[in-house]
């Protein structure tokens, strides 16, 4: 009864306690990506990996995905380790940021040091930034 309730606890949290009784192949993906952060949150973790969590997802989604990662930061103190492709999440997102490039360290800090210079240190000279905009309603 512990864990259903719990359960029930952390689908709340992440906006889809209506889908608990529905097929997991009827959610989209953001919904898909929440479940796993429910289920992660089961196992009261210290640390939480996320690979890529918002791959594929539009910047809404995205947006999404993201706070429920943060807040379970802030609130719940979980250490989140995040795999993120586009630094604008990293840096809205983030609290230190380490880039890799050709399986190297090519940056390590505040996600606000990485300027322009930076970014085509770390991404090449060819490389040109995409935005992630902020969610307006």
């Amino acid at each position: 009864a512990d864990d259903v309730r719990r359960a029930f606890e952390n689908l709340q949290r992440v906006g889809i306690v209506e889908k608990a009784f529905g097929r997991a192949d009827a959610l989209s993906g953001g919904q898909q990506q929440r479940v796993g952060i429910a289920r992660a949150l089961m196992q009261e973790p210290d640390l939480m990996l996320a690979d890529e969590p918002v791959a594929s997802l539009d910047p809404a989604t995205s947006h999404s995905v993201m706070k429920y990662l943060e807040e379970s930061n802030k609130k719940d103190g979980i250490t989140v380790l995040c795999s993120l492709h586009f630094l604008s999440l990293a840096r809205r997102y983030g609290t230190r940021v380490v880039a890799l490039r050709g399986g190297q360290v090519a940056f390590d800090g505040l996600p606000a040091q990485i300027d322009e210079r930076r970014f085509k240190e770390i991404y090449g000279e060819d490389a040109v930034e995409v935005e992630i905009g902020p969610v307006t309603r």
